[in-house]
């Protein structure tokens, strides 16, 4: 019972890392590019999909139903990097740092699922 007291404190402290991360569909290379404060929510996030409840893109949805969880790999593209400086905001960084992942990776149309932003 200790141990599981333990592993529960363990999971409380572990600290908040926030990035960019990928869903990338190993059978066409189509991938899906987005930020999250918390990796952790990664999990969620594939249970959402598992069970058909994913909203964010419903086209990565349907391939999923359609392939299954197999065919695809979530990887983290880049953690954000705290800082101290007076003016810096998680929110403001964390933006940026997602403009640049789908600058560099396009995933739009044919390459990805997401949508651009107008």
């Amino acid at each position: 019972m200790n141990r599981k007291k333990e592993l529960k404190q363990q999971f409380k402290e572990a600290a908040v890392e926030a990035g960019i991360y990928q869903i990338k569909n190993t059978i066409n290379n189509k991938l899906f590019v987005d930020s999250t404060k918390n990796f952790k929510t990664l999990n969620g996030l594939k249970f959402m999909l598992e069970t058909n409840g994913y909203t964010t893109s419903r086209e990565l949805q349907k391939e999923w139903n359609q392939y299954g969880k197999d065919a695809f790999r979530i990887d983290i593209l880049e953690k954000l990097k705290k800082s101290d400086e007076p003016y810096f905001t998680e929110k403001e960084a964390l933006a940026a740092l997602e403009e640049k992942w789908l600058e560099t990776l396009q995933p739009y149309g044919e390459h990805g699922y997401n949508q651009k932003k107008a």
